[in-house]
């Protein structure tokens, strides 16, 4: 396992005081932090990503059509 130096200040400190005062460690609370702070991440990114969808005028008719198609399908 590696190892990650960082440095803190108040606010951090504080934070760090709210995690831990539950029994977990300052490392727990950190790793726990970084990998939330990858899930928000990559989260907003699949947001942006289906509203750039949901904007785009040639995906929306091709889904249109698919949708369409498959109501024809259905009636079978």
């Amino acid at each position: 396992m590696a190892t990650l130096t960082i440095r803190t200040d108040a606010e951090v400190e504080r934070a760090l005081g709210v995690l831990t005062s539950e029994g977990q460690s300052r490392s727990e609370a950190a790793r726990s932090a970084i990998l939330e702070a990858e899930r928000s991440h990559r989260r907003a990114r699949l947001r942006a990503e289906a509203e750039e969808l949901r904007n785009d005028p040639d995906d929306v008719a091709a889904s249109r059509a698919l949708a369409a198609e498959m109501e024809g399908l259905r009636a079978w």
